[in-house]
């Protein structure tokens, strides 16, 4: 019989279920003395049966710890030193973010995967819509050896998004620099692209990761088919290809993606349709944002949507695409790009950044983005705002920080229009 299983050796139960019954035993003891005490007053026999109450409870409360431990071990196994309470804490916290508000977030890049680490922290309702342009590097290589989608900024966003342990996670992000034909490919690249030929689907591949890294949420390519970017620059001349483009620093005039009729991931239209919050940025304005943008089918699912639409800005300009440009000219380029309604908010970042580190910037051809906000109000876009410059080497959001501030705002937005 299966109930006999329970006493198998190594199971660890058998001592738990044990002490339990001895507990229960010490109880009903306790419960026969007392009937003698009330017959007859005796303070040692009443002593007696207090202890033995008190050791009974003892070892009930012990033994159903110790048999709850191992069967949520049994279930739900983590790190042998994590205590019951935390384990407890950790499923009813990932439990809540199930309740989190849908966001899509749209971009490439750093930007994105960067951002995804605050988003997680409040919900895992969450779908990265990602750029498929990538020419350069690792990505650049395998898109061109192996005919497929560049998989470098999926990459990011899964690892962004894992809850894996720091070693899978260190993993994906390995890039080897020896060897022939694997210098300057990263793992999780190679394993994504091995994962596309064994399964003979991009898409399938990505999601087999996801499953590997155990991510909140869900990592999309923004359209299953390869697709080139090509910059037109102030001057008239254009340019093919991603890498081509940034390498010159030149000022752009416009963007378009090649082919234009390429067709939407049928799952990211379906995550833009019931999303509460869509998030654009930050990140490369011509070669992170708008080469998902320019995709006809996620526009208008875009503009079809409900959603609060919130363009985070940069926080200083890139060097020849964005050079001299205003918060206001980064919004207006997205809005020539595509749709005046496309937007509903923008946020900046207020913060002030250390001297040394704009004239390291300033080096590289790169400045604050100056923020005319008040330009955009007039235009009946809302600000949000606030000091969320992380500290370290380079100009970064606090992901954590900004994803806090954008929710606070999307909140009170929906109060105030749903009275």
């Amino acid at each position: 019989m299966k109930f006999f299983k329970w006493f198998y050796p190594g199971i660890g139960i058998k001592r738990w279920i044990i002490l339990c019954a001895l507990g229960l035993g010490f109880i009903v003891l306790v419960a026969l003395l007392t009937v003698q005490t009330m017959a007859k007053t005796s303070v040692l026999l009443a002593s007696f049966a207090t202890a033995l109450l008190i050791l009974g409870i003892f070892l009930i409360y012990t033994s159903i710890k110790n048999m709850v431990r191992i069967f949520v071990h049994a279930l739900m196994p983590l790190n042998g030193h994590d205590s019951l309470v935390d384990i407890v804490y950790q499923k009813r916290r990932v439990e809540s973010l199930l309740h989190g508000p849908r966001v899509v977030a749209i971009g490439g890049g750093t930007g994105l995967s960067t951002m995804l680490s605050g988003v997680k922290t409040f919900t895992s309702n969450i779908t990265a819509i990602v750029t498929v342009t990538d020419t350069g590097g690792s990505s650049g290589r395998l898109r061109d050896e192996m005919d497929m989608l560049p998989p470098g900024d999926i990459r990011n966003c899964l690892v962004a998004l894992a809850d894996a342990g720091p070693l899978i996670r260190d993993l994906f992000q390995y890039r080897f620099d020896l060897g022939e034909g694997l210098k300057g490919h990263s793992f999780g690249n190679l394993f994504i692209t091995a994962l596309s030929k064994v399964t003979g689907d991009f898409e399938k591949a990505i999601a087999e990761s996801s499953k590997v890294l155990a991510i909140r949420g869900r990592v999309l390519p923004s359209t299953l088919e390869k697709v080139t970017l090509v910059g037109e620059f102030m001057d008239g001349t254009s340019v093919e290809g991603e890498t081509n483009i940034t390498d010159l620093k030149r000022p752009l005039r416009s963007i378009r993606l090649l082919p234009d009729d390429c067709k939407a991931c049928q799952e990211a239209l379906d995550a833009i349709e019931i999303a509460d919050l869509i998030l654009m940025g930050p990140g490369s304005l011509y070669t992170s944002i708008l080469p998902n943008l320019l995709i006809e089918d996620i526009r208008d699912a875009v503009l079809r949507s409900d959603a609060y639409k919130v363009y985070i800005m940069n926080a200083m300009t890139q060097p020849g695409e964005t050079t001299g440009m205003s918060a206001w000219d980064h919004l207006n380029v997205i809005l020539d790009h595509t749709d005046p309604r496309i937007i509903d908010a923008c946020f900046v970042n207020t913060a002030t950044i250390p001297e040394a580190m704009l004239r390291r910037y300033a080096q590289q051809g790169a400045v604050p983005v100056k923020l005319d906000v008040e330009k955009i109000r007039e235009k009946g876009y809302q600000i949000i705002q606030g000091d969320v410059l992380q500290a370290g080497e380079q100009v970064r959001h606090d992901a954590e920080l900004l994803m806090k501030l954008i929710l606070e705002h999307y909140r009170e937005y929906t109060e105030q229009t749903e009275k």
